[in-house]
């Protein structure tokens, strides 16, 4: 059995004792940067205005049958991008956020806001809306490295809000109940307290400590557009996320595209990223827990951070290597364990 200090030569994260779990929850909370720079992540409460009620009441029938039929496709979904829903996106921006490639900042748009929303939902309804390329910034990382982001044109920003808002009502009845990062109400100090919770309750005596190396860069883009599919069934609101996906990078002038990533900082990015480990991870993790398991097994995701704690180290020699082949069909296949 490998020690705290070994790492595996699979490049996996190594299986520990439950002694570093304190620390493990410690380093889970650390803050995620998927959407600096585009959304509201202060976390304050304001009164909802009328505009955001009136597409809340909108969506509620979305929820219902999202709860209800868990295998419904959802064909009828771009009539709820509505001007009002696009006004509701909006104003959910931050008005300090770095502009993007257009250079319209949050201040330049609001003059004459009904008109340019007006014109910008007659352009995505007509289908003749055109994502523009996002502009690639770089911020610094805790470990000296840089974390890439890309900051799209204001016009994308509210339309992906305005699209996530109304993909959430389908997703959030979706998503399971560990999966924490990036969705409304769910924080790290969620995810750390149901961890600590987790292992205070259950049989848990090893710890496997796993994060997605360069996720946001390593999604297939094919795998994520099957994925959305399983859903929704609206081939409008698939074509959007194909141009935010096909949209490109800018960077020292040159505008690069690939078949990979989500562009790691745009508004869609962090539902797309839970789109895509609810199908890669959590539900595959979910039936192993409860089918394979020969013990107590928590499992704890907030974003590309995986925690799973097992009751008995065999079984956490065989998730871990089950895990590497799983994620490996999804383009997913480098996990580095942190540093003991």
């Amino acid at each position: 059995m490998m020690n705290e200090r070994e790492e595996s030569h699979s490049g996996m994260v190594a299986v520990k004792p439950t002694n570093n779990a304190e620390r493990s929850a410690a380093e889970l909370v650390e803050r995620k940067l998927g959407t600096e720079g585009n959304a509201r992540q202060d976390g304050t409460s304001r009164t909802p205005s009328r505009e955001e009620e009136g597409v809340s009441h909108g969506l509620d029938r979305v929820r219902k049958a999202a709860r209800e039929k868990k295998r419904e496709k959802f064909t009828a979904l771009l009539h709820h991008v509505t001007v009002e829903a696009l006004e509701a996106a909006f104003r959910e921006l931050r008005k300090d956020a770095a502009p993007g490639i257009d250079g319209v900042t949050w201040e330049d748009y609001e003059k004459d806001l009904g008109r340019k929303l007006a014109d910008l939902h007659s352009r995505v309804h007509r289908g003749a809306y055109r994502a523009r390329p996002s502009r690639r910034v770089f911020i610094p990382k805790p470990d000296g490295r840089q974390r890439p982001l890309a900051i799209a044109a204001l016009e994308d920003k509210i339309v992906q809000r305005a699209t996530a808002t109304v993909l959430n009502a389908i997703y959030e009845e979706d998503f399971l109940g560990f999966s924490y990062g990036f969705r409304p109400g769910r924080g790290a100090h969620d995810a750390m307290d149901a961890l600590v919770v987790g292992i205070k309750t259950r049989k848990v005596g090893w710890i496997l400590d796993a994060d997605i190396e360069k996720f946001f860069d390593s999604v297939s883009q094919e795998w994520l557009v099957r994925f959305v599919e399983h859903r929704v069934g609206d081939e409008r609101i698939v074509r959007l996320i194909q141009k935010w996906l096909k949209a490109g990078v800018l960077e020292d002038g040159v505008v690069t595209t690939s078949d990979r990533g989500t562009g790691q900082g745009s508004v869609i990015s962090p539902l797309l990223a839970n789109i895509y480990l609810h199908y890669a991870f959590d539900l595959w993790a979910d039936r192993w827990r409860k089918r394979k398991a020969t013990g107590d097994v928590i499992v704890v995701r907030y974003a590309d951070d995986i925690i799973v704690g097992f009751q008995h180290e065999a079984d956490a020699r065989r998730f871990q290597e089950e895990m590497r082949e799983r994620l490996g069909k999804f383009a997913l296949s480098c996990i580095r364990r942190r540093p003991a």
